[in-house]
């Protein structure tokens, strides 16, 4: 059976919580879970545990997929905090050493939302804190309350992987959910796809083939809220597949 390790979210004591209120928690959104499993694929959650332990675990898995959640914090990628937006701190380390992992042992990874943003860091890239205050030109991209309900349209750069994936498809709209981006790309990285407003959506990692290592800003887990107006999910964690069965 092909093991595919995601990424933990995390929760952290809260006095307020009536369960578990002075406990850290680590789960998975259930979407992913969904979108992860099929025939033949068990999804894994990586707890953080000691670093011995960790790497043990992550020997075992065919790939990696690191899901959505909580904002990276600026000092992961050098810059201190404007205003509300500390991120995570604890979760980067945590996910760092994961994906560090994957990229020294030549593993496919699928990055998604809060993936990508960790991918292009790790690569030496920076980001947008908040999208609408510092890059006037942006669209929106996220709202609270809508959260996958509204979509936008996406550009595919001609002749990249998924260009070639998606490139039939009439009408390409995702979903968006996010407040972070792309400012500052990392390097060896080349841009699948962008926003009509420039906002890079999806990039690949140029020193794996083509796929392997990739991330998309949109949630494609998050597609049958907007069922048939959105290009088609599978399309994309097929292609991830493909190179995790090459690898085994």
């Amino acid at each position: 059976m092909i093991k595919i390790g995601i990424s933990a979210c995390f929760l952290y004591p809260d006095g307020n919580r009536t369960v578990f209120g002075p406990k850290s928690l680590t789960y998975m959104e259930n979407d992913m879970a969904q979108y992860v499993t099929q025939k033949g694929v068990l999804p894994v959650l990586i707890p953080n545990v000691k670093e011995e332990l960790l790497h043990d675990i992550l020997s075992e898995m065919d790939g990696f997929v690191f899901q959505g959640g909580s904002d990276i914090a600026p000092e992961t990628y050098g810059e201190k905090p404007l205003g509300k937006w500390k991120g995570d701190a604890y979760r980067d380390r945590y996910e760092l050493k994961m994906l560090d992992y994957a990229i020294k042992n030549s593993r496919p990874v699928l990055g998604i939302c809060r993936g990508l943003q960790l991918m292009n860091v790790y690569f030496g890239g920076t980001l947008y804190q908040d999208t609408v205050t510092q890059n006037q030109e942006a669209m929106e991209h996220r709202s609270a309350q809508l959260y996958d309900t509204i979509k936008h349209p996406i550009v595919w750069t001609e002749g990249t992987f998924l260009a070639q994936r998606y490139g039939n498809t009439k009408d390409s709209y995702v979903n968006t959910v996010h407040h972070q981006a792309v400012k500052d790309l990392g390097d060896h990285l080349e841009v699948y796809a962008t926003a009509p407003d420039g906002i890079i959506e999806a990039f690949g990692y140029t020193k794996e083939p083509n796929g392997k290592v990739m991330a998309v800003q949109w949630h494609p887990e998050f597609s049958h809220t907007l069922n048939g107006e959105l290009i088609d999910a599978h399309t994309l964690y097929d292609a991830f597949l493909e190179h995790v069965k090459d690898e085994q």
